[in-house]
Protein backbone atom coordinates (compact mmCIF):
# COMPACT_ATOMS: atom_id res chain seq x y z
CA UNK A 1 0.00 0.00 0.00
CA UNK A 2 2.61 2.27 -0.06
CA UNK A 3 3.38 1.93 -2.98
CA UNK A 4 0.19 3.61 -3.64
CA UNK A 5 0.57 6.36 -1.45
CA UNK A 6 4.32 7.47 -2.58
CA UNK A 7 4.61 7.19 -6.70
CA UNK A 8 7.77 6.34 -8.63
CA UNK A 9 8.14 9.02 -10.72
CA UNK A 10 8.85 6.90 -13.42
CA UNK A 11 5.68 5.25 -13.49
CA UNK A 12 4.13 7.96 -13.40
CA UNK A 13 5.86 9.49 -16.44
CA UNK A 14 5.15 5.82 -17.99
CA UNK A 15 1.77 5.72 -17.00
CA UNK A 16 1.36 9.54 -18.43
CA UNK A 17 2.68 8.47 -21.85
CA UNK A 18 0.92 5.40 -22.51
CA UNK A 19 -1.87 7.49 -21.77
CA UNK A 20 -1.25 10.01 -24.32
CA UNK A 21 -0.30 7.28 -26.46
CA UNK A 22 -3.98 5.52 -25.94
CA UNK A 23 -5.80 8.52 -26.33
CA UNK A 24 -3.74 9.40 -29.77
CA UNK A 25 -4.67 6.11 -30.74
CA UNK A 26 -8.16 5.90 -29.58
CA UNK A 27 -8.40 9.34 -31.22
CA UNK A 28 -7.01 8.48 -34.06
CA UNK A 29 -9.11 4.90 -35.01
CA UNK A 30 -12.03 5.13 -32.76
CA UNK A 31 -13.26 8.68 -32.05
CA UNK A 32 -12.01 9.87 -35.74
CA UNK A 33 -14.61 7.67 -37.77
CA UNK A 34 -16.81 7.58 -34.45
CA UNK A 35 -17.34 11.34 -34.19
CA UNK A 36 -16.84 11.57 -38.63
CA UNK A 37 -20.41 8.71 -38.23
CA UNK A 38 -22.08 10.84 -36.09
CA UNK A 39 -21.30 13.59 -38.27
CA UNK A 40 -22.36 12.18 -40.93
CA UNK A 41 -25.77 11.15 -39.65
CA UNK A 42 -26.58 14.64 -38.59
CA UNK A 43 -26.15 16.33 -41.75
CA UNK A 44 -27.74 13.20 -43.39
CA UNK A 45 -30.61 13.37 -40.62
CA UNK A 46 -30.56 17.33 -41.18
CA UNK A 47 -30.98 16.85 -45.47
CA UNK A 48 -33.44 14.22 -44.80
CA UNK A 49 -35.39 16.73 -42.34
CA UNK A 50 -35.74 19.55 -44.83
CA UNK A 51 -36.64 17.16 -47.60
CA UNK A 52 -39.35 15.99 -45.44
CA UNK A 53 -40.35 19.92 -44.85
CA UNK A 54 -40.15 20.65 -49.09
CA UNK A 55 -42.31 17.76 -49.42
CA UNK A 56 -44.70 18.84 -47.11
CA UNK A 57 -44.76 22.10 -48.40
CA UNK A 58 -45.46 21.18 -51.82
CA UNK A 59 -48.03 18.61 -50.63
CA UNK A 60 -50.21 21.53 -48.90
CA UNK A 61 -49.60 23.32 -51.96
CA UNK A 62 -50.84 20.28 -54.02
CA UNK A 63 -54.23 20.07 -51.16
CA UNK A 64 -54.68 23.64 -51.30
CA UNK A 65 -55.01 24.09 -55.35
CA UNK A 66 -56.84 20.32 -55.27
CA UNK A 67 -59.23 22.19 -53.03
CA UNK A 68 -59.64 25.12 -55.36
CA UNK A 69 -60.03 23.25 -58.48
CA UNK A 70 -62.71 21.34 -56.47
CA UNK A 71 -64.31 24.50 -55.49
CA UNK A 72 -64.03 25.50 -59.05
CA UNK A 73 -65.75 22.32 -60.37
CA UNK A 74 -68.16 22.46 -57.60
CA UNK A 75 -69.33 25.53 -59.16
CA UNK A 76 -69.21 24.51 -62.78
CA UNK A 77 -71.15 21.46 -61.66
CA UNK A 78 -74.09 23.40 -60.32
CA UNK A 79 -74.12 25.76 -63.14
CA UNK A 80 -74.58 22.85 -65.28
CA UNK A 81 -77.33 21.75 -63.88
CA UNK A 82 -78.73 25.30 -63.32
CA UNK A 83 -78.63 25.37 -67.09
CA UNK A 84 -79.74 22.25 -68.16
CA UNK A 85 -82.82 22.82 -65.58
CA UNK A 86 -83.23 26.30 -67.69
CA UNK A 87 -83.12 24.27 -70.99
CA UNK A 88 -85.22 21.71 -69.93
CA UNK A 89 -87.51 23.87 -68.68
CA UNK A 90 -87.89 26.06 -72.13
CA UNK A 91 -87.94 23.00 -73.88
CA UNK A 92 -90.87 21.80 -71.64
CA UNK A 93 -92.46 25.19 -72.47
CA UNK A 94 -91.96 24.91 -76.12
CA UNK A 95 -93.15 21.40 -76.60
CA UNK A 96 -96.46 22.04 -74.75
CA UNK A 97 -96.73 25.36 -76.91
CA UNK A 98 -96.19 23.37 -79.72
CA UNK A 99 -98.92 20.87 -78.63
CA UNK A 100 -101.57 23.29 -77.62
CA UNK A 101 -100.73 24.77 -81.44
CA UNK A 102 -101.10 21.32 -82.99
CA UNK A 103 -104.57 20.75 -80.99
CA UNK A 104 -105.74 23.97 -82.05
CA UNK A 105 -104.64 22.82 -85.70
CA UNK A 106 -106.63 19.61 -84.93
CA UNK A 107 -109.55 21.55 -83.72
CA UNK A 108 -109.81 23.29 -86.35
CA UNK A 109 -109.61 20.91 -89.15
CA UNK A 110 -112.09 18.45 -87.69
CA UNK A 111 -114.68 21.80 -86.90
CA UNK A 112 -113.62 22.43 -90.60
CA UNK A 113 -114.32 18.81 -91.72
CA UNK A 114 -117.81 18.97 -89.33
CA UNK A 115 -118.49 21.95 -91.28
CA UNK A 116 -117.93 20.25 -94.77
CA UNK A 117 -120.03 17.07 -93.68
CA UNK A 118 -123.11 19.31 -92.44
CA UNK A 119 -123.12 21.34 -95.28
CA UNK A 120 -122.85 17.74 -97.70
CA UNK A 121 -125.67 16.32 -95.78
CA UNK A 122 -127.64 19.31 -95.74
CA UNK A 123 -127.39 19.44 -99.39
CA UNK A 124 -128.02 15.43 -99.30
CA UNK A 125 -130.78 16.09 -97.24
CA UNK A 126 -132.70 18.63 -99.07
CA UNK A 127 -131.87 16.99 -102.49
CA UNK A 128 -133.77 14.13 -100.45
CA UNK A 129 -137.18 16.35 -99.20
CA UNK A 130 -137.26 17.55 -102.55
CA UNK A 131 -138.06 14.95 -104.69
CA UNK A 132 -139.99 13.25 -101.60
CA UNK A 133 -141.91 16.56 -101.77
CA UNK A 134 -142.06 16.42 -105.25
CA UNK A 135 -143.82 12.73 -105.20
CA UNK A 136 -146.07 13.76 -102.69
CA UNK A 137 -147.04 16.41 -105.08
CA UNK A 138 -146.85 14.10 -108.07
CA UNK A 139 -149.29 11.95 -105.98
CA UNK A 140 -151.76 14.49 -104.80
CA UNK A 141 -152.10 16.53 -108.00
CA UNK A 142 -152.20 12.93 -109.56
CA UNK A 143 -149.96 14.25 -112.66
CA UNK A 144 -146.34 15.06 -112.87
CA UNK A 145 -145.63 18.70 -113.30
CA UNK A 146 -143.46 19.78 -115.80
CA UNK A 147 -139.60 20.15 -115.04
CA UNK A 148 -139.70 24.10 -114.89
CA UNK A 149 -142.36 24.06 -112.66
CA UNK A 150 -140.77 21.26 -110.44
CA UNK A 151 -137.42 23.25 -110.34
CA UNK A 152 -138.93 26.49 -109.16
CA UNK A 153 -140.77 24.70 -106.39
CA UNK A 154 -138.14 23.24 -105.33
CA UNK A 155 -135.52 26.49 -104.73
CA UNK A 156 -138.50 27.94 -103.26
CA UNK A 157 -138.77 24.83 -101.08
CA UNK A 158 -134.80 24.94 -100.13
CA UNK A 159 -135.02 28.40 -99.80
CA UNK A 160 -137.95 28.29 -96.74
CA UNK A 161 -136.08 25.10 -95.49
CA UNK A 162 -132.75 27.68 -95.04
CA UNK A 163 -134.40 30.00 -93.68
CA UNK A 164 -136.22 27.98 -90.75
CA UNK A 165 -132.83 26.31 -90.36
CA UNK A 166 -131.40 29.93 -89.31
CA UNK A 167 -133.83 30.70 -87.16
Amino acid sequence: MDRLLNPEPGLIVWTIVTFLFLVYILKKFAWGPLIQAIEDRETRIKGDLDLAKKAREVAERAQSDIESQMKGLDQKARQIIDEASKQAETLRMKIQQEAESQALKIKEKTMQELGLEKERLSSELRREISGLSLMAAEKILGESVNEHVQKKTVESFLSDLKVVQEK
